[in-house]
């Protein structure tokens, strides 16, 4: 193979470990490295990594299995000390929202740790921020300069409580994705600069999708894709189509720079 394409979502397919079998026999691949991967994929490595490089992140803290099974109780004050209701509690390296739960009231937050440690042994328990659901999409440039950012987009949700697996998946009718987003042009701009922030603080190369909310207080990243859906009426092409970049020529730009 003169270059591999990683289709793969999720834990060995977008985490560094496909990655680094393909490093250690030499053959080219499509987008992130090693680092960036395994960086991506973890919750708690990513906001790290962003909070670090004066990213803004959404409020977070992390709770890992033993210290969840041996003193619940001092788990549960870092959560508190995040403020109020609503919370969002993710396994720290899965994909797709799988695992996710919104908590509204205490009585669900046993629940929703449960259910996220089904998926991994550490869980990232965030705060819920009221605000709109906003993307753009990441290219590294040929030249070695600063990565090119997308027009931005934006996730409508309708009747669900968040943008979770089914309406990724299998309810499309209860998404709206809107592009470009109804933004200034001053907010474009600052939200493309905290997505180049954001991606070099990774390390990242070659493509990634940046989530963001925005809020009364302005842009908070929630997350980085390192390996972003890539079906025609994906967000990431979506997105790439609506700044002058077509499907196919984007396929052909990313084979290049691997």
């Amino acid at each position: 193979a003169d270059v591999v394409f990683p289709v793969l979502h999720g834990p060995y397919g977008e985490d560094g470990t496909l990655q680094r079998e393909l490093e250690a026999v030499g053959v080219p691949y499509v987008g992130n490295g090693v680092l960036a991967s395994e960086r991506g994929m973890d919750k708690e490595l990513s906001k790290d990594a962003f909070l670090a490089a004066g990213v803004p992140a959404t409020a977070h803290v992390v709770i890992k299995l033993d210290d969840w099974l041996s003193d619940p109780e001092s788990a549960l004050e870092k959560v508190r000390q995040l403020g109020q209701v609503p919370y969002f509690v993710k396994p720290a390296r899965a994909g797709s929202s799988v695992g996710v739960s919104k908590v509204k009231t205490w009585d669900d937050f046993g629940a929703a740790a449960e259910l996220a440690l089904q998926h991994d042994n550490k869980f990232v328990v965030e705060h819920g921020l009221v605000g709109r659901e906003v993307e753009c999409a990441v290219l590294s440039s040929f030249d070695g300069g600063r990565p090119r950012v997308s027009v931005a987009g934006e996730i409508i949700v309708k009747g669900r409580e968040f943008y979770d697996f089914d309406a990724k998946y299998q309810d499309e009718a209860s998404v709206d994705l809107v592009i470009p987003a109804d933004l200034s042009g001053d907010q474009l701009a600052e939200m493309q600069s905290i997505a180049r922030d954001a991606y070099e603080s990774l390390g990242c190369y070659g493509l990634a999708r940046v989530d963001f909310f925005l809020t009364a207080d302005g842009f908070f990243v929630n997350e980085i894709n390192t390996l972003p859906g890539f079906t025609p009426l994906s967000m990431f092409p979506s997105l790439w189509q609506a700044s002058g970049i077509e499907y196919a020529d984007l396929i052909d730009e990313l084979i290049r720079l691997a």
